[in-house]
């Protein structure tokens, strides 16, 4: 069973940065492409930025791009998102989660079959 656990959420101003990260537990992590999400109160759960297995191909919400860079680690099985210029509309629990290989870096969410449990991104002055 892969888990995921993440971490690196905060209370950060407006204009700061994060790095969340994301840990899985298997030794076939480079099999699996890896998304975060993300859901803020009241809002529906929205793909925030998506990588595939070698990490060759990367997908981005439209209001992330050029603001947010996702990357991977394989050798350390570990996902990292960092965050830059953050928004008070970026306010929210990033999750992130796992697919298998074939998805590429497709941001669906129901293509993914593991989740983890969360962590809390406030951005606020």
């Amino acid at each position: 069973q892969l888990q995921l656990v993440e971490s690196g959420g905060s209370l950060v101003q407006p204009g700061g940065s994060l790095r969340l990260s994301c840990a899985a537990s298997t030794f076939t992590f480079n099999y699996y492409a890896i998304g975060w999400f993300r859901q803020a109160p009241g809002k529906e759960r929205e793909g925030v930025s998506c990588i595939s297995t070698g990490g060759g191909t990367t997908n981005y919400l439209d209001s992330v791009k050029g603001r947010f860079t996702i990357s991977r680690d394989n050798a350390k099985n570990a996902v990292y998102l960092h965050m830059n210029r953050l928004k008070p509309e970026d306010t929210a629990v990033y999750y992130c989660a796992a697919a298998p290989f074939q998805i590429q870096a497709s941001c669906v969410a129901s293509l993914y079959n593991y989740w983890g449990q969360g962590t809390q991104v406030t951005v606020s002055s």
